[in-house]
């Protein structure tokens, strides 16, 4: 490992998908760990499961899932779980992670999955709900999660909470820290709000106490055409925005684990590993003229 991974003072990782399995075992490690989506691992053996075993043996891997549901009203299904549990047992990831979203629900007496992160409410009888949740799987698991702000492309009337008060209070009464996804803001503040990414930034992250941010996620999306809605979609470089958001959250909370996250459109695994540099070399710059 470099001596300039070695020596940072914050942790810089990338999300691994399939068609970097070969590049991340057989490149010289240029990150200091992995993030993989937890359901992609759930099946019993198999190639998948066997390499990122083989992953785990050289980097910290964080278990980012996708599928839970924390904010349902349904409750998460018992074999999820014990799938759940199970990666986790095989694993040991240094941090677990979900959204602040819903995913479950019933339809003509059938628990059914929504296939994506719908979001929620931000009311005191959902935080009530989500608390609940929230628990049981920290009980369930042995481990504290960590959760994430997300893209939503409607909004509630009734949420009488901004959503960095709504994780807030979720910490306070769980334990459960906020993972911190910075993109996830910009896209909100140009379909809803007005458009100014740096203001929306900075008043979701001096919302947040300095304690209850755990990790930072920062990944780019597609302009859109004209009339229609941004969509996080994870297909392109990191915009200027986000670096800069990144700068103010860096700023706040000190050194957190950052992750470069990549789904679509996926690049070479240097071009990952160039975006994951540039988050160090911020990284590094933020924090030293912070001590100094």
């Amino acid at each position: 490992m470099s001596m300039s991974v070695l020596n940072s003072n914050v942790m810089i990782g990338v999300g691994l998908r399939h068609p970097h399995f070969t590049d991340i075992l057989t490149q010289p490690k240029q990150v200091d760990f992995i993030e993989v989506h937890s359901e992609n691992f759930f099946g019993q053996g198999g190639a998948a499961l066997s390499v990122l075993k083989q992953v785990r043996e050289k980097y910290p891997v964080s278990l980012h899932s996708t599928s839970m549901g924390l904010g349902s009203a349904q409750n998460i299904p018992q074999y999820y779980l014990d799938r759940l549990k199970k990666l986790t047992e095989n694993i040991d990831p240094f941090l677990m992670s979900e959204h602040a979203c819903f995913t479950w629900g019933q339809q003509q007496g059938q628990v059914i999955h929504s296939g994506d992160l719908l979001p929620i409410a931000h009311t005191q009888q959902t935080l009530a709900s989500m608390c609940e949740q929230v628990e049981k799987v920290q009980d369930f698991l042995g481990r504290e999660l960590i959760i994430e702000n997300v893209s939503a492309y409607i909004k509630f009337d009734e949420s009488h909470l901004s959503e960095a008060e709504f994780l807030t209070q979720l910490y306070q009464r769980t334990g459960a820290k906020i993972l911190l996804d910075i993109n996830n803001i910009a896209v909100n503040s140009v379909n809803f709000d007005n458009g100014d990414i740096q203001q929306s930034i900075a008043d979701y992250i001096n919302e947040l106490p300095v304690a209850s941010v755990a990790q930072i996620h920062l990944a780019g999306c597609s302009i859109p055409l004209v009339g229609e809605l941004t969509i996080d979609d994870h297909a392109c470089p990191v915009s200027d925005e986000v670096w800069l958001g990144y700068k103010k959250a860096l700023t706040r909370f000190g050194a957190l684990p950052t992750l470069i996250e990549w789904d679509s459109d996926l690049p070479e695994w240097s071009v990952l590993v160039a975006e994951a540099k540039k988050a160090r070399d911020i990284a590094h710059a933020v924090l030293v003229r912070k001590s100094t």
